[in-house]
C-alpha cells in the first residue's frame, strides 16, 4: 500500500521512587532517560517526522531549571535528542556536576513521535509543547496522538475568554486551554492553601499537596470532537494521560511500585520493561491515568464513555504486528479473504504461486496461507477418498499437491521520484519493487499477492501491478486484507482528500453520464447540513456508493489501477466488512469503510470534504 502519515506515538514515564534508588539499584540515575529512549525508539514506526522528549526534575533547588526539552526534525530525531541531551549532560559533568543533578536526569519524562496529518512542518509543531511559568504547578509540557474535528471551536472559546491565541495549531491551543483552567484552578486552590498558613512558600506546597489534573483536564476535555490521546505534566509533579471517550486512538500503561509507564502500543511497554502481555493495561475510553506529586497513581473517568470506536486500522496495519492479539487478528485478515481468492482463481490452489507485497502484510500473507493449507487438505481428503484406493503412487500423487509460495515482490530501494514528472515519473516508481524472476511459469499459473489495503492506489497502478505483471502469469490478483477505503479520516490518519481515495473515484466513474446530477445532489445535501445541529448532520456522501454493489466497485477499482497494455487479467479482492468486525471484535471503528463516523465532528467534516471535492472539481465533473 501506500505509505500514510498516521497518529503519532507517545511514552511516558512517571517515577515513583528517589533518583537515588534507580542509581543504587541499577547503577545509573539515568535509568528511566534509558526507557524512554527505547520506548519511543519501538514507536520509530509511529512517527518518522520529528521527536521531542521533555524532563522534570522535582529536585532542582530555586534558581535552577527544572523542566527540560529537546526537539528535532527529521527521521533520525530519535537520536539526535537524545545526543543533544547527551551534551548537555556531558558539560555539566564538566561543571561538576553529580549524576542526579544533571539535565535529563528527572522524575517524570514525556516523548513523542510525530506525524503531521495538517501539512503543518516545523520545529515549532514538534511535540511536547511547553508553558513556562516559575510557578512549578503552573508550568507544564503537553504532548499527544490527536487529531481534533473541532478545533475552530476551541479556538473561539479561547478568544471568548479574553484570550488573543498567536496560532491556531491545535497542540498550542489545547496547551493554553488547558493553561487557562489551570490557573484558574491554581488560583482557587491558593486560597484554601492560604488560610492559616504562615507564609507564602507554604501556601505553594499546600496548594501542589491540593491539585488534582482530572479537575483542569475535565471541562477541557468536555469540548474536544476526535481521537486522542493528550498526556500532560506539571512542573510540581502532576502527569495526566487521556484518552478520548471513545477509544478511538490506543493507550496502554504498566504501573509497578517503581514507576508509572504509558506507551501508545502495549508490545513497546513490555519488550522495554520485560513484562508479560497480562501486566499491561489499557486506558479505557474517557479514561485517564493521573499521578500526583507524592507519586501516588489513579485512573479516573473523566468523561463519560461512548460507544467503542476504536482504530481499526491499528489491527490492520498502524501497530507493531508483536503485539499478541494484532499478530492473531491480522492472520485472521489473511484466513479471511481466501474465500474470494479461491472464486477469483476458480479453485486453483495448485496452480497458483501465492505472495504478499512487503512489508507490512507479512503476517496476513501467513493466515491466508494456513488457510489455503487447510482448505487444499480437505481437498486432498475428498480426492482420496474418491479413488478408493490404497495404490501408493495414487495416494502420493493425491497427497504431492502443495500451497505454492514464493517471495515474488522485493522492496528494492527507496526511489526519489520529485525530480522528474509525468511518465518518467512513473517509470522510476515502477521500480521501486523488484520482482523474484522464473519464480512463476509464465502464462500457465496464476499469481496472487496481498497487500494489508489499498488507499489511493497510486502505488498499485505506477509500481506493483506493472512489475508483478512482467513476470506474465495466467491472472494476476491483488488481495485488499482490508475493506474499501471508502471515506476519509479525521481523526490521525492522513486521508482527509476523498477526490484522493481510489474508491471514491470508482464510484464517479460508475455514475457514467449521471455524474453532473448525482454530484450535485449529494453537494446541496452537504450545503444543507451546515445548518442542523451537530447531532443531526448525516454523512451525504453515503449516497454515492448506495448506487452500485461492491463487486460494481472493485470491477472498476481494478479497471482504474491497472496500467495500459497489461497483457494479463487483473482482478481485486477485498476483505468483507463483515469479516473484519469478526476477526478485530473490539476495535470496531470503521468510518473509512463504512462512513459511520462516531463524532459529531467527523459527520461535519466528511460533508466538508465533499464540497471542497465538488468546488474544486466542478468544472471536469460534466461528461462532454
Amino acid at each position: 500500500m501506500e505509505q500514510l502519515k498516521h497518529e503519532c506515538g507517545i511514552a511516558m514515564i512517571r517515577l515513583r521512587k528517589p533518583l537515588g534508588y534507580f542509581a543504587e539499584r541499577y547503577g545509573t540515575a539515568k535509568y528511566a532517560l534509558n526507557k524512554l529512549y527505547l520506548l519511543m525508539e519501538k514507536q520509530h514506526n509511529r512517527g518518522q517526522e520529528g521527536a521531542g522528549m521533555a524532563c522534570v526534575k522535582l529536585s532542582a533547588p530555586a534558581g535552577e531549571e527544572f523542566m527540560f526539552r529537546e526537539r528535532a526534525e527529521g527521521t533520525g530525531a530519535i537520536t539526535d535528542i537524545f545526543a543533544a541531551a547527551a551534551k548537555r549532560m556531558s558539560a555539566a559533568e564538566r561543571e561538576g556536576a553529580s549524576e542526579e543533578e544533571l539535565p535529563f536526569v528527572g522524575d517524570i519524562y514525556m516523548g513523542h513521535l510525530r506525524y503531521s496529518t495538517t501539512g503543518r512542518s516545523g520545529l515549532t509543531y514538534i511535540h511536547p509543547f511547553l508553558r513556562r511559568s516559575n510557578y512549578r504547578a503552573a508550568t507544564m509540557a503537553l504532548c499527544g496522538n490527536f487529531n481534533m474535528t473541532n478545533i475552530d471551536e476551541i479556538f473561539a472559546s479561547l478568544v471568548k475568554c479574553g484570550q488573543h491565541p498567536r496560532t491556531t495549531a491545535d497542540t498550542t491551543l489545547l496547551l493554553e486551554q488547558i493553561g487557562h483552567s489551570l490557573d484558574m484552578y491554581i488560583e482557587r486552590l491558593h486560597g484554601m492553601a492560604g488560610k492559616d498558613s504562615p507564609d507564602e512558600t507554604e501556601t505553594v506546597r499546600r496548594m501542589e499537596s491540593l491539585l488534582r489534573m482530572e479537575e483542569v483536564i475535565a471541562p477541557c476535555a468536555r469540548t474536544w470532537d476526535g481521537g486522542f490521546v493528550i498526556c500532560g505534566a506539571t512542573g510540581s509533579g502532576e502527569t495526566f494521560v487521556l484518552r478520548d471517550p471513545w477509544g478511538i486512538r490506543p493507550a496502554f500503561y504498566h504501573v509497578n511500585d517503581e514507576m508509572a509507564v504509558v506507551a501508545s502500543e502495549r508490545p513497546v511497554i513490555q519488550t522495554v520493561m520485560d513484562l508479560d502481555t497480562d501486566s499491561i493495561e489499557e486506558l479505557g475510553p474517557g479514561e485517564a491515568l493521573l499521578t500526583s506529586a507524592d507519586g501516588s497513581v489513579r485512573t479516573v473517568q473523566v468523561l463519560e464513555a461512548r460507544k467503542r470506536s476504536a482504530c481499526s486500522f491499528e489491527r490492520i496495519y498502524f501497530s507493531r504486528g508483536s503485539d499478541r492479539d494484532i499478530y492473531r487478528e491480522r492472520k485472521g485478515l489473511g484466513a479471511g479473504v481466501v474465500p474470494g481468492i479461491l472464486e477469483a482463481i476458480d479453485g486453483d490452489i495448485e496452480g497458483t504461486v501465492f505472495s504478499f507485497v512487503p512489508n507490512t502484510a507479512e503476517i496476513a500473507f501467513y493466515g491466508m496461507e494456513e488457510e489455503l493449507e487447510n482448505r487444499l487438505n480437505a481437498i486432498k481428503a475428498r480426492r482420496l477418498t474418491e479413488a478408493g484406493t490404497d495404490d501408493p503412487d495414487t495416494v502420493a500423487s493425491i497427497l504431492s499437491g502443495k500451497v505454492r509460495i514464493e517471495k515474488v515482490a522485493i522492496k528494492d530501494i527507496k526511489l526519489r521520484t520529485f525530480i522528474t514528472e509525468g511518465s518518467c515519473r512513473d517509470d522510476l516508481a515502477g521500480h521501486v519493487y523488484d520482482i523474484s524472476y522464473g519464480s512463476v511459469c509464465e502464462g500457465v499459473d496464476n499469481l496472487v499477492a496481498i497487500d494489508d489495503s489499498i488507499v489511493r492506489g497510486t502505488t498499485l497502478r505506477r509500481s506493483i501491478v506493472r512489475i508483478l505483471a512482467r513476470l506474465h502469469p495466467r491472472r494476476l490478483v491483488i488481495v485488499s486484507s482490508a475493506p474499501q477505503i471508502r471515506y476519509p479520516d479525521f481523526y490521525g490518519i492522513d486521508m482527509s482528500d476523498i477526490g484522493s481515495l481510489i474508491a471514491f473515484r470508482a464510484a464517479v466513474e460508475l455514475l457514467g453520464e449521471e455524474r453532473e446530477k448525482a454530484l450535485s445532489e449529494i453537494y446541496q445535501r452537504a450545503l444543507a447540513q451546515r445548518e442542523l445541529p451537530a447531532d443531526k448532520r448525516t454523512n451525504c456522501v453515503k449516497a454515492l456508493y448506495d448506487r452500485f454493489t461492491d463487486d460494481e466497485i472493485t470491477g472498476m477499482i481494478t479497471r482504474l489501477v491497472t496500467p495500459p497494455n497489461t497483457e494479463c487479467p487483473v482482478s481485486i479482492v477485498y476483505q468483507s466488512l463483515e469479516a473484519l468486525h469478526r476477526i478485530c471484535p473490539d476495535h470496531r471503528g470503521d468510518w473509512y469503510f463504512s462512513g459511520d463516523y462516531p463524532t459529531p465532528g467527523g459527520m461535519r467534516l466528511v460533508n466538508e470534504a465533499f464540497i471542497r471535492y465538488y468546488e474544486t472539481e466542478r468544472h471536469t465533473i460534466k461528461i462532454l
